[in-house]
């Protein structure tokens, strides 16, 4: 039964990533309506998996599912506005967007399935751990809150650039090309480089956020996979909004301490899933409301 569980993640995102990139093999920039369509598909492949959970892991293990997904989803918005930062440094054609984004996603997955697997043997072992992880959450929490999403540049990018041949301009889908002789990075290996490095810090956060709802590899792992799918074609949906919602790191940073907070508890207070799910949707919804009401408020009125 517990190899049947892995092969079924592991058929259902071989499957949908199969067919993502069979409609996308034209390599064509992604339209809004497209990228929109996508989203739904990914999200409707997320919350149906949930019946493959209860099939395997019973009834009790569904709400530990969907929490897991939704609190990946949340701080999953901290991804987007890396990507946006990446794509406008490094000028990244849009048609060329979706590749690096794919290839990236592989990549994602494969690094998420060692944290998880790490963290969860960890947890198992060593009962201290889960006061590590809880305070990375909280110091995460922190950094969200005090920090600026979307703003600024990316000195990973900065420094890959300085520290690698790169060549001036993009050579297609290609990754290394050859310039007077010499073999060069392209602008297009460098985004690629930022985007898993990138991820790897951003699982620090999401991967115990995500064992605070469940210690079930198999529930964490597949939560993240599906959530992580579904952010290439998101970023492409919410690419001219992300720098308008000047309030949404709050919500991210409120998602982070509470589980932060309740990983510490958890050997005194057992928090159902129900109210992770919540908490979570209520952070993030009431962080974007707050943004829309601040950019609402900051538009020039039609007399001015």
């Amino acid at each position: 039964m517990q190899t049947w569980a892995w092969i079924s993640i592991i058929a259902t995102l071989a499957l949908s990533l199969g067919v993502d990139l069979f409609v996308h093999r034209r390599g064509r920039a992604t339209t809004a309506r497209s990228a929109s369509i996508w989203t739904v598909i990914w999200v409707s492949v997320g919350i149906a998996f949930g019946a493959v959970v209860y099939a395997f892991r019973g009834a009790a293990a569904v709400p530990d599912y969907y929490a897991a997904y939704l609190i990946e989803e949340s701080l999953s918005v901290d991804n987007l506005f890396v990507f946006l930062i990446i794509f406008q440094g490094l000028r990244v054609p849009l048609d060329l967007e979706h590749h690096v984004l794919f290839l990236g996603v592989l990549g994602a997955l494969v690094f998420r399935a060692l944290f998880v697997l790490a963290g969860a043997a960890a947890l198992e072992r060593w009962q201290w751990v889960s006061y590590v992880f809880g305070a990375i959450l909280v110091i995460a929490a922190i950094r969200a809150a005090r920090s600026q999403p979307g703003e600024g540049d990316n000195p990973l990018i900065h420094w890959l650039s300085e520290h690698l041949p790169v060549s001036k301009g993009f050579a297609g889908r290609k990754f290394v090309t050859v310039e007077n002789g010499r073999r060069l990075a392209t602008p297009l290996l460098i985004a690629l480089v930022g985007l898993e490095i990138s991820d790897v810090f951003f699982a620090i956060d999401s991967v115990p956020a995500a064992l605070s709802i469940s210690r079930d590899q198999f529930v964490v792992y597949s939560s993240n996979a599906l959530a992580i799918c579904g952010l290439r074609s998101l970023f492409l949906v919410l690419r001219s909004l992300l720098r308008g919602l000047p309030h949404l790191h709050y919500g991210i940073a409120a998602v982070l301490l509470f589980t932060g907070l309740k990983m510490i508890s958890h050997p005194w207070v057992d928090i159902p899933s129900w109210v992770s799910i919540l908490v979570s949707a209520s952070c993030i919804g009431l962080a974007v409301l707050a943004s829309l009401r601040a950019k609402r408020d900051e538009a020039p009125s039609p007399s001015a």
